[in-house]
């Protein structure tokens, strides 16, 4: 299950999903979308918080845990940027359900629109739900998810890609970059982009970019290739280990200054 895009929900106390409601809620957030429950494997005399649902084509897993996650300092720190009320959350929480699917896709776009549109339903029709922790690098408010899970299924670019991933800013002498947080579940690298060019709007706007690009298509950039929409924004993209954050595989992404 840790291959698969895998959700976390926080939970301010523990209650057990209402998994009819919730297939009832992805009707409703989804025209057209088949959900069902598969299996309630209580019947069987298993694990009695486990249960499965069909979303689509995706069979999604849904297991109600009555304890907190461990503490992560650096996941709530990341998220404090653009939430404040991030670290009181993961502070007061008592229990969470993973929400995990088990695909068998080549594209891991197909599995975490499933995964997302579960957790969005679930959100709906469970109460206490404080927050979501996307695998273990990206958490948002529950009304954030409740509300960008909607578009789980729209077409590129309209569906919530900024769900799944942080874009953090940092400055290096004259530059100006940000890494991500989350795209090398999708394209196997993250993206590091440095400039001293462009300014923090146009560097974040650039990176998000490139994050959605690599969301959508998976991992077709080869260690050379250049991006960007004219010549005066290309860059060249090379694969490599950051300089700058120990052990970690990027896409590095250098534009240099105009001559």
């Amino acid at each position: 299950m840790s291959d698969q895009p895998l959700a976390l929900v926080l939970l301010d106390r523990a209650v057990e999903p209402d998994l009819s409601a919730v297939v009832k809620a992805l009707r409703v957030r989804h025209q057209g979308l088949q959900a069902e429950v598969v299996a309630d494997p209580r019947d069987a005399k298993a694990n009695a918080r486990s249960h499965l649902l069909r979303c689509g084509d995706d069979m999604v897993a849904v297991m109600m845990m009555p304890v907190p996650i461990p503490q992560d300092p650096g996941l709530w720190t990341r998220a404090a940027t653009t939430w404040p009320e991030a670290r009181a959350v993961a502070a007061r929480h008592q229990a969470h359900v993973i929400v995990s699917s088990l695909g068998e896709s080549k594209h891991r776009l197909s599995d975490a629109r499933a995964a997302t549109a579960v957790v969005g339903a679930l959100i709906s029709t469970t109460p206490g739900c404080c927050a979501v922790v996307w695998g273990s690098d990206v958490a948002r408010s529950a009304k954030t998810w409740l509300e960008m899970s909607k578009q789980s299924f729209a077409p590129y670019p309209d569906y919530p890609f900024t769900l799944w991933f942080d874009v953090l800013p940092f400055r290096s002498g004259a530059m100006i970059g940000a890494v991500t947080k989350g795209v090398a579940a999708f394209a196997g690298r993250e993206i590091e982009f440095e400039t001293d060019k462009l300014g923090l709007a146009d560097v974040m706007n650039t990176v998000v970019g490139l994050a959605a690009y690599l969301v959508e298509q998976g991992p077709v950039l080869k260690d050379g290739d250049t991006f960007g929409e004219d010549e005066r924004e290309r860059f060249q993209v090379r694969f490599r280990n950051s300089d700058r954050f120990p052990n970690l595989r990027v896409f590095f992404c250098h534009m240099p200054s105009a001559s």
